[in-house]
């Protein structure tokens, strides 16, 4: 059984010196492309929506997994003793439903790994000529999907700071965006569960302007 997880406020204001960073101008018009991500995201006549699917899902966990283990040493039981984002804390399920606060290093070493399992597992996301998706694999994208946006809003709440000193913003706002542009393409997360980042999306997901005329 996929584990799964849940978010709850926690009811507290996020502290005041814990502005929004990652709103600022200066920071969200660095990218390391300019082209309409959508572009990217569409999906080709000549491919099954499944293979799709699965090569992007693969795709966007790599590189999640990459981006985070950029700042995993500013990450620790210490300074991120709740796995949390904006307002929201998301606690763990295991395979019995047991809820469990854990640190973020903690859970996003149980998204990491599940979903490592999950993308290597033949069954699941095959990769011989033929074999056929299981009926759930949609369902496992959603999830899969879903864990990995929690991995991506916690960067930006906690660790952007960390990320802006290795000068690796413009990647983190590029493969933030291109991941929105893709779940909302194929409906993976619903918009309730990315409402809480809406603003950034609002500004990094936005049609890229009009080349200048000459």
């Amino acid at each position: 059984m996929l584990l799964k997880s849940k978010t709850k406020p926690n009811g507290k204001k996020p502290p005041a010196e814990e502005k929004k960073q990652y709103l600022e101008a200066e920071f969200t018009k660095v990218r390391v492309v300019d082209f309409d991500l959508k572009e990217l995201v569409i999906l080709p006549r000549e491919i099954d929506l499944n293979e799709w699917l699965a090569s992007n899902t693969t795709t966007f966990f790599n590189l999640i997994n990459l981006q985070y283990s950029t700042i995993s040493e500013f990450c620790t039981g210490d300074t991120c003793q709740a796995m949390t984002a904006c307002n929201t804390i998301y606690y763990w399920y295991d395979e019995r439903g047991k809820k469990t606060k854990c640190t973020a290093p903690q859970y996003v070493d149980f998204v990491m790994s599940l979903v490592q399992k999950l993308v290597t597992d033949d069954d699941i996301f095959p990769t011989k000529y033929g074999k056929e998706f299981p009926n759930a694999f949609e369902s496992l994208v959603k999830k899969i999907c879903r864990y990995l946006f929690h991995v991506l809003a916690h960067l930006f709440w906690a660790h952007f700071k960390e990320t802006v000193a290795l000068d690796l913003q413009g990647h983190l706002n590029t493969l933030y965006a291109h991941f929105i542009v893709f779940i909302r393409e194929f409906n993976l997360v619903d918009p309730k569960e990315t409402c809480i980042m809406d603003d950034l999306s609002e500004i990094l997901c936005a049609p890229a302007p009009p080349a200048p005329a000459r």
